[in-house]
């Protein structure tokens, strides 16, 4: 007799637990597709490309990035950025690092920017007399700029106002961009 009590209450047990996930999975297939949350509906992705070749030179860069628009008029973001520049015979050149992004766009078809860059260089530089030596060291940038913006693409210029032409990172303050989100 206690093995026929013992069943009924397995049986409920058994059917309870079967009933409550289907019930489950029903619940589940009949709800509306989820919406992407708010914050990542404000979060765009981009940055720029480049590629330079000519008659023993090349210069080949990425910089992706992603950006949380605040508002119709603040976004800002983080970025990485690596560069390989050569020219052969006199020295080769690896940057790579991460920046703090800021776009401020007081009307749509401008945007003016800010962009904190803190990179590793690696230069090897190759000398007449055959030898090379190697420099690595951190650099510092800021770059603040202005460009024209049309949908998803700007074009402008930026000026970094820490250059030092001793640091063999950039030929010249003044640097043009385009870059693209979406």
């Amino acid at each position: 007799m206690k093995k026929n009590s013992f069943l009924p209450v397995t049986k409920f047990i058994f059917i309870a637990i079967v009933l409550l996930f289907c019930e489950n999975v029903i619940a589940q297939y009949q709800s509306a597709p989820q919406s992407r949350s708010p914050f990542w509906e404000k979060v765009q992705f981009g940055g720029g490309l480049g590629l330079s070749i000519g008659s023993g030179y090349t210069d080949i860069s990425i910089a992706p990035s992603a950006m949380y628009n605040i508002n119709p008029y603040l976004s800002t973001g983080l970025g990485l950025q690596a560069s390989y520049v050569s020219s052969k015979g006199y020295y080769d050149s690896a940057i790579y690092g991460a920046s703090i992004l800021t776009y401020i766009n007081p009307i749509p078809e401008i945007q003016l920017s800010i962009n904190l860059n803190e990179s590793r260089v690696n230069n090897n530089y190759q000398t007449v007399g055959g030898g090379n030596y190697s420099e690595d060291f951190w650099n510092t940038a800021l770059f603040l700029g202005a460009g024209y913006r049309t949908g998803n693409v700007t074009i402008g210029l930026a000026y970094n106002v820490l250059f030092d032409e001793n640091d063999n990172v950039y030929g010249d303050a003044l640097m043009p961009f385009v870059r693209a989100y979406f």
